[in-house]
C-alpha cells in the first residue's frame, strides 16, 4: 500500500481533546565514590562528617573537589548534629514527598564544627519559633540507610539526640538510590486524540498536512518538515516493513521483556515515518532489514488508548521489501 491509497478518516472537529493525569517516575541510581561513601556511611551510623578544605574550611556536605583550588579533597572531618540557622524559608502548605507532612521551614544550617551550610528541614512547629540563629539539632530516623533521608528533620533545641551504636559487620555505602517523580495533567492535542481513540478501536490512524504531504504516525501536531497543520487523517494497515532493529540481550532495571528481544522500526504500509515496537515469533537473530511484518493485537476486551494495545509484530511470510522502498526511512 502507498501513501496515495490510505483510506481518509472523518473526524469530529467539535470533539473535545483527551486528558490524564500523567506520572513520569524512575529511580536515579549512581556510584557514589570514595568521599561520599564516607559520608553516606556516617549517616547510616547517624553521624555527620564533612571535608576539609585547602584554605581550612571544613564543608558540609563534603565537597568531592576545593572549590578554590580544585584539587580533590579526602580529608574526612567530624562534625556535630547540632547548628545554628544561617537563613530559613517558611513552608506553610507542604507537597507529597517533602520531609514533613505539616507545616516546616527549609532552612540553611551551619553545624558546629562545620564552615558551610546544609540545607534541610526544620520542624519549628510555627514560623514564629524559627529565626536565624535558631540552635537545631538533627532527629534520626528508626532506620537508617545511608542517605540524607536518615536525618528526618532537624528539631528546635542544641541537645544531641542519644544515638543507638552502629551496627556492625555492615559494608560502606557505595551505591546512591534516588526515585525521581513528577505527576502533570497532560492533554492531547486533536491529531494524538485521534490517533489515540483510533487505537481504542483497533485502528491506526496517521496525519498529513494536505494530500501531498507525509503520512506521519503516531500523529503529531505539525508537519515537522514544513511547519504545516496536519489536518488530514488516514487509516493504515497493520502491515509494514522492518527498516532498522536492534536486539535487547542487556537485562535492565524495570525490563518487562526477557532478553534476547527485538526492538525494530516498522515502517507501515501508507506511512512515511516508522514506529518503533517489537518484533516477536522469530528468532532474534533471524530479524532483518526489509523483513515484512504485521501487528499482533491483544484481545479486543484488553484495547485502550494506547499503542500497547498491538502486543507486537511478526513476520506476514511475505517477500522481503525491496531496499529502495525504505532505504529513505533508515
Amino acid at each position: 500500500m502507498t501513501t496515495s491509497q490510505s483510506s481518509p478518516v472523518q473526524i469530529d472537529p467539535h470533539e473535545p481533546p483527551l486528558s490524564a493525569p500523567l506520572k513520569l517516575a524512575f529511580d536515579y541510581t549512581r556510584s557514589v565514590g570514595p568521599l561520599l561513601s564516607e559520608f553516606f556511611t556516617a549517616l547510616r551510623e547517624r553521624r555527620i562528617v564533612g571535608v576539609r578544605g585547602s584554605d581550612g574550611r571544613v564543608h558540609v556536605p563534603p565537597a568531592e573537589y576545593d572549590p578554590v583550588s580544585w584539587e580533590q579533597l579526602s580529608e574526612i572531618v567530624p562534625v556535630s548534629s547540632v547548628g545554628t540557622v544561617v537563613s530559613w524559608t517558611w513552608q506553610s502548605q507542604p507537597l507529597e514527598g517533602q520531609p514533613l507532612d505539616r507545616p516546616f521551614a527549609w532552612a540553611l544550617i551551619k553545624l558546629d564544627g562545620a564552615d558551610t551550610p546544609m540545607l534541610h528541614a526544620v520542624d519549628a512547629g510555627s514560623a514564629d519559633a524559627i529565626s536565624t540563629g535558631t540552635r537545631v539539632h538533627a532527629h534520626w530516623v528508626e532506620e537508617t540507610t545511608g542517605a540524607i533521608t536518615d536525618i528526618a528533620y532537624f528539631a528546635l533545641g542544641e541537645e544531641a539526640e542519644e544515638v543507638p551504636a552502629p551496627a556492625e559487620g555492615l559494608d560502606p555505602v557505595t551505591m546512591l538510590v534516588s526515585p525521581s517523580a513528577i505527576e502533570i495533567q497532560h492533554t492531547a492535542s486533536k491529531p494524538e486524540s485521534t490517533f489515540l481513540r483510533a487505537l481504542q478501536q483497533g485502528k491506526l490512524v496517521g496525519a498529513r498536512s494536505g494530500a501531498e504531504g507525509k503520512v506521519y504516525f503516531p500523529a503529531r501536531e505539525a508537519d515537522p518538515a514544513t511547519g504545516k497543520t496536519l489536518d488530514q487523517f488516514v487509516e493504515l494497515s497493520d502491515k509494514g516493513t522492518v527498516t532498522t532493529f536492534a536486539i535487547i540481550n542487556i537485562p535492565f532495571a524495570g525490563q518487562r521483556i526477557k532478553p534476547p528481544y527485538v526492538a525494530a522500526y516498522v515502517l507501515l504500509d501508507g506511512a512515511d515515518i516508522p514506529v518503533l515496537h517489537l518484533v516477536s515469533d522469530i528468532d532474534a537473530d533471524k530479524v532483518r532489514m526489509g523483513m515484512r511484518v504485521q501487528a499482533v493485537w491483544k484481545p479486543e476486551d484488553q484495547w485502550g488508548l494506547g499503542i500497547d494495545n498491538i502486543e507486537y509484530f511478526r513476520p506476514t511470510g511475505e517477500p522481503d521489501a525491496d531496499y529502495d522502498t525504505y532505504k529513505h526511512h533508515l
